[in-house]
């Protein structure tokens, strides 16, 4: 899919995912999310595990890169030219946003946030580059539908237009809501880059 095409049906649809919303999601799918983030939250020091995550990849059709990528960061090393390419196609999704020009310095300051953001990923730094993520979603999500951005029936309404597009905006808005979670405290390193991957692999291939 190209950078144009998620462009094109973004602007059919809005944006938000309370933690309820995984009951918009289609049966086949509802068990694989409700692993990742279930819908009652988690019990005292759990939270989502890798092989959730991984298995949300598949459905999200992005299985192979993000199993490449992983094997990379558990391998010890950083796949700077992975990280290149986010950069470069979140700027560009960013840049092509049309909005009134009374928001035009919100763009300025998204832009803002993405080097900042993948300095937090390369120090490690996992449970303040979630925190960051989110907020990045929820503006991204801003310069596309403005306030309809947070109306409710998000998720039903873009997974019926596509289902990839509804599963990845209902995984953006568990990462917006998690701020301050006590798992993200608990859980080890590798589940929250687990978490943040599946964002990251997903933006970088359209």
């Amino acid at each position: 899919m190209t950078i144009f095409c998620f462009i094109a049906i973004f602007y059919l649809t809005m944006f938000t995912s309370p933690p309820n919303a995984s009951k918009a999601l289609p049966k086949e799918y509802r068990s694989i999310a409700d692993k990742l983030f279930p819908p009652r939250g988690f019990s005292q020091g759990k939270g989502p595990s890798v092989e959730a995550a991984r298995a949300f990849a598949e459905i999200l059709g992005i299985g192979e890169d993000y199993k490449r990528l992983w094997n990379i960061y558990k391998a010890g090393e950083v796949e700077g030219n992975f990280l290149n390419h986010f950069q470069n196609n979140l700027d560009l999704l960013i840049q092509k946003t049309w909005v009134e020009k009374a928001d035009e310095n919100r763009k300025d300051d998204l832009l803002d946030k993405v080097i900042p953001f993948i300095a937090l990923i390369e120090k490690k730094d996992y449970p303040e580059a979630l925190k960051e993520f989110g907020a990045i979603l929820e503006e991204l999500a801003y310069l596309f539908f403005g306030v309809q951005s947070q109306k409710d029936d998000f998720a039903e309404y873009a997974l019926r237009i596509d289902v990839s597009i509804g599963l990845f905006w209902w995984y953006g808005g568990q990462i917006n809501s998690v701020k301050g979670a006590a798992w993200v405290k608990t859980v080890d390193q590798s589940v929250l880059y687990a978490l943040l991957l599946l964002g990251i692999c997903y933006l970088t291939n359209f």
